[in-house]
């Protein structure tokens, strides 16, 4: 096998790298060539990302004869240590809202589902100190990861009581009063100071590290190599960091792809320097030196679960007859929340069916607009997708979903077409990709930069968008397919890249710009309260007539608050926001 300079730099090295690999550059060739390279009685660990990289790695390193390294991912190390030492028992899909409000005895005060709230903001502190690096739950401050504005005021005015309970709920668990979560066996892990006894330890995908588990790999004497790709970060919403940044390690970059051509490397590039507008930023030039292997895979690949639903049911309404499709990550997934909840026990929420309401958290809430308020006051994103899905396509969902299901096979390589969210392509590849139109775009990047001192912005998350469409550009080996206003501006014509045309005109975009400032403003205004909605607009989810849209939009441009709009047309929040998402195509 011929190896790159870069390549042979990182083979040759000594003490501590890390090692900035662009997708598709050959990291894991890299890691075994590093590990052939060390002395044959050298202990090497190789902490992977998740269980299908360790089980992929362990065959190639067994299959070479390597049988000094040992491959882990960070909770099977920390589940060894733990579980068996201490006799804990499992709670292996985590605690559910519900579950979380009943082992606490939270109790309903003043506002009403007041234990719901707080049980699901509970829960997530839990998860958010067990992942990070700290030592005592007042050392974190919860608020820092609430962004909802609505969520925040809740949080705010109840933090001392969320706190409370969250050590509260830590504290049965340490106990073993009531069983633990993968997450609480890693805290315990990090916290009890482990030594790792290895020469060696590679610690993969270092771009989206637990805080916690790096903390115990930099605690430890061995020699120490991070990899990954900081334009791979996608997961700080489940409180991961970038590593590569965190480290004072010599730096070894992998800038040369196997996987896709110069076109597809010129795309990511060009993309990846809208960080520029956000912060200074050092881009490394792309080699792409692939394209020439194909393993014949279509998909389409999308931003939200909403989006490639979406695009999967066009999919499966266009066809005459049944195509094969794949959903990346079971299509299950898509369809329910991890709390539990799924697509149909909203659906059956929105039409009044209590009866046939399986989830208990859906079910404790009397009718559609009492879950919209949880989902605002919890910044439930995974519910609020669901929600959204049911108000966009209603009682439409049952046969969509079935000829999605009639349509499904089990191996993806038998698929016409293959759907996966960005987050669930990561480490993917595909011969042709076709990008949904809902990403960020450089131009509303721009506009939100531009308006920074109105509204002041997420530098962070707007990076970690740009990182979003990079992941997906580049799972192509030979074609992207890509929107027009998801282009780079000037980007030259290219065979490997395919241009559509825009879903959206530039009046839909001003459209679209208009409701996401409504959107905005409307987060912003006191919301009824949910007696308040029953008394005033008992037809709230009534069918919209044309008239109806032509007031509602003719309120938006005029700048009315959405309180003022629902009051006029009798309806809810939500019911207008769907109702304008539906208008403008989102």
């Amino acid at each position: 096998m011929k190896l790159t300079e870069e390549q042979y730099n990182i083979i040759n090295s000594s003490g501590n790298i890390k090692i900035n690999a662009v997708a598709g550059s050959g990291k894991t060739t890299t890691i075994i060539e590093y590990s052939k390279s060390r002395p044959n009685n050298s202990r090497i660990l190789y902490l992977a990302f998740n269980k299908s990289v360790k089980t992929e790695a362990e065959e190639k390193f067994s299959r070479l004869g390597l049988d000094n390294v040992k491959v882990e991912t960070a909770h099977s190390l920390a589940y060894k240590n733990v579980i068996y030492k201490y006799g804990y028992s499992l709670k292996s899909n985590g605690y559910k809202t519900h579950e979380v409000a009943e082992i606490l005895k939270l109790r309903r005060r003043k506002e009403k589902h007041f234990e719901l709230f707080a049980a699901n903001h509970i829960n997530r502190f839990v998860s958010y100190f067990c992942n990070s690096s700290a030592r005592k739950v007042n050392q974190l401050n919860y608020l820092d990861v609430i962004s909802d504005p609505v969520a925040y005021d809740f949080v705010s005015k109840n933090y001392e009581f969320i706190e409370k309970q969250t050590r509260l709920f830590l504290s049965k668990m340490d106990s073993g009063e009531i069983e633990i979560t993968h997450d609480f066996y890693l805290k315990k892990f990090q916290l009890q100071n482990p030594v790792l006894n290895y020469d060696y330890i590679l610690f993969d995908e270092g771009q989206d590290a637990s805080p916690a588990m790096l903390d115990v790999f930099l605690n430890q004497n061995a020699i120490k190599v991070i990899v990954g790709d900081s334009h791979q970060q996608i997961y700080s919403w489940r409180y991961a960091i970038n590593s590569l940044e965190q480290v004072d390690y010599t730096a070894l970059p992998l800038t040369t792809s196997f996987r896709f051509p110069q076109d597809i490397a010129n795309l990511a590039c060009e993309i990846l320097k809208w960080k520029n507008m956000l912060y200074e930023h050092l881009i490394f030039p792309i080699k792409g030196s692939g394209g020439k292997n194909s393993n014949q895979m279509k998909a389409t690949i999308a931003r939200t679960n909403l989006g490639l639903l979406g695009k999967a049911f066009e999919f499966v309404e266009q066809s005459h007859k049944t195509q094969p499709l794949y959903f990346e990550g079971n299509v299950n997934s898509y369809l329910y929340a991890e709390d539990g909840a799924s697509l149909f026990d909203v659906l059956n929420l929105y039409n009044h069916n209590h009866e046939m309401i399986k989830d208990a958290l859906i079910k404790s809430f009397n009718d559609f607009s009492e879950l919209e308020e949880y989902v605002m006051k919890t910044e439930d994103n995974q519910l609020s997708v669901l929600v959204e899905i049911v108000k966009k396509y209603e009682n439409e969902l049952p046969k969509l979903i079935r000829l999605i299901r009639d349509s499904h096979v089990e191996d993806k390589r038998q698929a016409k077409m293959i759907f996966s969210t960005v987050h669930r392509s990561k480490g993917m590849e595909y011969d042709t990709v076709f990008l949904h139109n809902d990403f960020l775009t450089h131009r509303k990047l721009k506009r939100l930069i531009d308006k920074k001192e109105e509204t002041p912005i997420d530098i962070s998350k707007l990076a970690e968008e740009v990182n979003v469409l990079y992941v997906a550009v580049t799972r192509a080996i030979k074609n992207v397919f890509i929107h027009k206003n998801l282009l780079p501006e000037f980007f030259p014509n290219s065979p490997n890249i395919k241009v559509l045309s825009s879903e959206i005109d530039d009046r839909d975009e001003d459209n679209k710009r208009r409701l996401d400032e409504f959107r905005l403003r409307s987060r912003k205004d006191k919301s009824y309260s949910i007696e308040e909605v029953r008394k005033n607009n008992p037809d709230a989810y009534k069918p919209w007539t044309k008239e109806d849209e032509q007031k509602l939009l003719s309120m938006v441009r005029a700048n009315k608050s959405i309180n003022e709009i629902a009051k006029a047309l009798h309806r809810t929040k939500g019911a207008i926001i769907s109702r304008l998402n539906k208008m403008f195509g989102r």
